[in-house]
């Protein structure tokens, strides 16, 4: 994005990619069909040390920007949810969007390049020691993303380089990632693995409300990816098991028209079969409806609102769909992208302590971030 921008502009643009081919992160987004962009964005649905540095970049390049783009490429689009747009076909649909706009832009992109060192001649710019020869330039960005999923050859290069060149750099983790458990909820239910349920996740004073998904190592599933950004070890995660109903109305209604049945039962016709038995077994003792008292019906209710899960940790960059922290931004230029040490230097996307929802919200500051670089290079 960054580098059409400028080639537009009439830059004379090389794009180095250590990688074999460009875009893989692009081509398995989505389950291979490339959550491109969110027509709800908003600098609300991003974290960063400075909640205000993506403003400027957001509001300049809107996701109707991109679609307009997608649209003028012929390709096929839909809506999934929340505002979330998929191609209809394939992620290389994407792919191929960014490098025709590149071509006709004249931009070059070399791939199997690595960069081996980045110097600062005295005659100012900088020289990029390459596999591939050595290159003299007035500007460098550096758009090389985060730690996340390494076997896509995610690496902390950037991270590496900002310091290098004297800028700070927030502390790193995962996230929108799986959750895993140890201890009893694992030994509760590991077995249910595969089982799916509407939850509201809770931590820190933030909530998601989407489907939750019990793996064979903790949790998953949209709302915990949502969550997993907000949570660190030791934080209180609550889950709303129930986020779609009322639980008093609803146990009102159970004890006037289904007194006699087994709570077990009456929990089965609202969550998963097999997850309501296991509640029963281990967080509720499970009894006709009418043999409860009001305290202990009172009690019920409150963990069914807000079941405390306690998770061990993350699955890690492994598996972790972005990285939280990066490039301090309080170094940055948040109108040019231009780091205010070194004239010249800029860093977009994931590289920089902004990270986005789950929903194509990261795909959106990627977009964003690089036409604010590319439009001031």
């Amino acid at each position: 994005m960054c580098a059409l921008t400028a080639g537009q502009r009439g830059r004379r643009v090389l794009v180095l990619d250590h990688a074999n081919k460009v875009g893989k992160k692009i081509l398995m987004s989505g389950g291979g069909r490339c959550n491109f962009t969110n027509t709800g964005t908003t600098p609300d649905n991003f974290l960063s040390a400075n909640p205000h540095f993506c403003k400027s970049a957001l509001a300049r390049y809107t996701p109707w920007h991109f679609i307009e783009m997608v649209e003028r490429h012929g390709i096929a689009y839909h809506e999934k949810e929340l505002g979330q747009l998929f191609c209809d076909e394939s992620s290389k649909q994407i792919v191929k969007l960014l490098l025709d706009e590149c071509a006709v832009a004249g931009v070059e992109v070399r791939t199997h390049c690595s960069i081996e060192r980045v110097a600062q001649p005295d005659a100012g710019g900088f020289r990029l020691h390459t596999s591939q020869g050595t290159f003299d330039t007035y500007a460098v960005v550096v758009a090389s993303g985060g730690l996340s999923i390494p076997s896509m050859g995610a690496s902390g290069f950037g991270y590496a380089l900002a310091k290098q060149l004297g800028h700070d750099v927030l502390p790193t983790r995962a996230g929108l990632v799986p959750l895993t458990l140890t201890g009893k909820h694992a030994e509760r239910l590991q077995d249910l693995a595969g089982v799916s349920l509407p939850v509201e996740a809770r931590c820190n004073g933030t909530s998601f409300r989407n489907f939750m998904l019990v793996t064979h190592r903790g949790i998953s599933g949209p709302s915990i990816l949502q969550i997993s950004s907000f949570w660190q070890p030791g934080d209180d995660l609550r889950l709303n098991l129930l986020p779609n109903y009322d639980i008093d109305i609803m146990f009102q209604e159970w004890q006037e028209s289904r007194r006699d049945a087994e709570l077990k039962t009456l929990l089965g016709d609202v969550l998963p079969k097999r997850f309501a038995q296991r509640l029963c077994e281990h967080w509720i003792v499970n009894k006709p409806l009418r043999q409860y008292n009001e305290p202990e019906l009172h009690g019920i209710k409150e963990l069914l609102s807000s079941w405390p899960l306690i998770a061990s940790g993350t699955e890690g960059y492994r598996t972790a769909e972005v990285t939280l922290g990066g490039v301090n931004t309080d170094e940055l230029s948040s109108t040019t992208m231009m780091s205010r040490h070194v004239p010249g230097l800029y860093f977009i996307g994931e590289v920089v302590d902004v990270s986005g929802w789950l929903g194509g919200y990261n795909f959106q500051w990627a977009w964003a971030s690089g036409h604010a670089a590319g439009s001031t290079l």
